[in-house]
């Protein structure tokens, strides 16, 4: 099975860096219909789920 690469993407370095910026929306977008991004969220544990929720305003 591949490795999601999630925890470790430049985008959303980007974003963390700077919200605001073309390649951190970019990311804020995506991860709203990305299939990886949905399988490595519900891989995680529930404390560090609602964690990143909170983080990005990502509904459950």
């Amino acid at each position: 099975m591949k490795q999601q690469k999630c925890d470790n993407c430049a985008f959303r370095s980007r974003y963390d860096q700077n919200p605001q910026s073309i390649l951190g929306r970019i990311w804020r977008w995506h991860i709203n219909w990305c299939p990886g991004w949905k399988k490595h969220i519900a891989s995680l544990p529930d404390q560090e789920r609602n964690n990143i929720s909170q983080t990005y305003s990502i509904d459950k």
